[in-house]
């Protein structure tokens, strides 16, 4: 069962409840004895664990430079033709 985040909105207390989804969030009460109370949204907390969630994770460094050095090499050589023709 998740906890919910509620905050009172005669006395200000903020708390936490365990409820089942099937409980109703009408009848949540302050520990103060109010009735008054608002549900306050919070981000769930997420973990990436492993590989592939960062930039640098997807190839080694190694292969970004030896494509980067297999395309200038590419271009050069077509460059080189294209010129050889005209």
């Amino acid at each position: 069962m998740p906890y919910y985040s509620f905050r009172c909105l005669e006395c200000g207390l903020e708390f936490e409840r365990r409820l089942s989804f099937h409980d109703s969030l009408d009848d949540v009460e302050c520990p103060r004895g109010h009735t008054q109370v608002e549900r306050i949204f919070r981000p769930p907390a997420i973990i990436f664990k492993g590989s592939g969630f960062y930039v640098t994770d997807n190839r080694a460094s190694n292969s970004a430079s030896k494509s980067n050095g297999k395309s200038a090499e590419k271009q050069s050589a077509t460059a080189e033709k294209s010129a050889a023709k005209d």
